[in-house]
């Protein structure tokens, strides 16, 4: 298993163009692990398993 490589939202979006408003709502509905929250409070998440996601729904 992959050690989690973790980003907030903004980040995420900017890897994978994945905007932002999408990631939070999957986070919500439980499809992303939520891994807490930074020092901004935004929500944290695992790259590696957003792109994990995003390679299978496309696939």
């Amino acid at each position: 298993m992959d050690i989690p490589l973790l980003v907030d939202t903004h980040a995420a979006h900017a890897a994978t163009g994945t905007p932002a408003t999408t990631l939070r709502t999957w986070l919500r509905r439980g499809h992303l692990t939520h891994h807490g929250h930074d020092r901004a409070g935004r929500a944290l998440l695992d790259l590696h398993e957003l792109q994990n996601r995003l390679t299978h729904k496309t696939a």
